[in-house]
């Protein structure tokens, strides 16, 4: 085996990895709770999958055609300072629209920081 079959081999293997995550994610989502569950499942582990994707793909194009794409590139540092970022604004905004907790969550330590200690919880 020559370099570029390594690192097309490399590059394959990083593309199925993303994909196993993806799936991961996607079973995260349908299976969590509430929404802060769901969105920790949707912006972390697919963020980790759709890099190694994105990372196997530049490398599978970069030595399988000997070609550098700037677009893959944008995109995995899009995707890198984008999803976490949309993700923390979600979960803010529900939670300042007093979005219930699970059930299971034992404590909530910053309710009583954003809405005071009078304020009743809804439920």
């Amino acid at each position: 085996m020559n370099n570029v079959v390594t690192f097309e081999l490399i590059g394959v293997i990083l593309i199925l990895i993303g994909s196993i995550i993806s799936v991961i994610s996607a079973i995260g989502i349908i299976r969590f709770h509430d929404i802060y569950s769901r969105a920790h499942a949707a912006t972390k582990t697919t963020t980790l999958a759709v890099l190694i994707t994105l990372t196997g793909t530049f490398i599978y194009v970069w030595f399988g055609e000997n070609y550098i794409s700037v677009r893959l590139m944008l995109g995995i540092i899009f995707v890198f300072i984008t999803a976490p970022v949309s993700g923390h604004l979600v979960l803010r905004a529900a939670y300042r629209s007093k979005v219930k907790l699970a059930d299971e969550t034992a404590e909530d330590e910053l309710y009583p920081l954003l809405f005071g200690k009078d304020e009743k919880k809804e439920v």
